[in-house]
């Protein structure tokens, strides 16, 4: 097993849907989960595909929410780019938020 610590940063977007969240202690269980990713994030999630690909998903806060993440590991970063409800065929499911960042040019690839 690896002992290298990735450092984990939340994208200015994301900490703005963290924030806009409202409900403190789903707040801090998102916050708990993504540094948990410190450690093997490339173990944890799943890889996305699609216009996502190159990231991945992992589940929070009994499984209805995602955070979406990029692995740089020539950084030793784990970048999350978003965080929110899983709300499939809603606008404002997450998956489909991180997509409009990612068409808009956003997230910086």
């Amino acid at each position: 097993m690896s002992s290298r610590r990735y450092k984990v940063l939340w994208t200015d977007a994301a900490r703005r849907w963290l924030e806009g969240l409202g409900d403190s202690r789903v707040q801090r269980q998102l916050l708990d989960r993504s540094e948990q990713l410190s450690l093997e994030p490339e173990k944890q999630g799943k890889p996305l595909t699609g216009e996502l690909f190159g990231y991945r998903s992992l589940r929070a806060v009994g499984q209805r929410y995602r955070i979406i993440y990029e692995v740089r590991r020539g950084e030793v970063l784990v970048l999350i780019v978003a965080a929110g409800l899983r709300k499939e065929g809603s606008r404002n499911d997450i998956y489909a938020l991180a997509r409009k960042l990612i068409r808009s040019g956003l997230l910086g690839r």
